[in-house]
């Protein structure tokens, strides 16, 4: 998660792609509810009930972390009409994760049912949306390329990133099993 993330802002930055910049912050939160997860489950608190909500909040914040920005910079590149460039290794990045983060999702969402933890849930559902935001921004970046008429999409995409991450930050936080 951590090269995603780094690829993947170095790219979104550099090509102008706010879709793609969401997508890399949204992995790096991806890493942090990891660490929730992992803190979660170290030394006494891995038969405490209060950890497991303190956990599962967490993560239900981590969802939350990116989605201001993100809403904000996509308002903002479809006022001005902002055309993101296009961007190879982007693309790869985001095919990657495509194919890798549901397998790490399912993987996770099966331990957390055998814990019976919606945290670890939770950080399962957070590859889910990594992957279906991968194939967003990838689709975003291929129609960009192809269609300069297209520009809205980049921003179109970053806008339903915002509202997913948003969306999945309360059903955690309520302790709903998402997706």
């Amino acid at each position: 998660m951590c090269a995603e993330a780094t690829l993947g802002l170095w790219q979104g930055l550099t090509a102008g792609s706010i879709a793609l910049t969401g997508w890399a912050l949204g992995s790096g939160v991806e890493g942090v509810a990891s660490v929730i997860v992992v803190w979660r489950f170290s030394g006494p608190r891995a038969v405490s009930e209060t950890a497991e909500r303190r956990a599962r909040k967490a993560v239900a914040v981590s969802f939350w972390l990116l989605a201001p920005y993100v809403a904000a910079e996509a308002v903002r590149d479809l006022v001005v009409h902002h055309h993101a460039a296009t961007t190879v290794i982007g693309m790869a990045v985001a095919g990657s994760s495509l194919l890798l983060m549901p397998a790490l999702g399912r993987t996770k969402r099966r331990l957390a049912a055998r814990l019976d933890s919606g945290a670890v849930g939770g950080e399962g559902v957070q590859n889910y949306l990594c992957a279906a935001q991968a194939a967003a921004v990838l689709i975003g970046l291929a129609v960009t390329a192809a269609w300069p008429g297209g520009w809205w999409i980049d921003p179109a995409i970053a806008l339903g990133i915002a509202a997913w991450s948003v969306r999945e930050g309360i059903e955690s936080w309520r302790g709903e099993d998402c997706c």
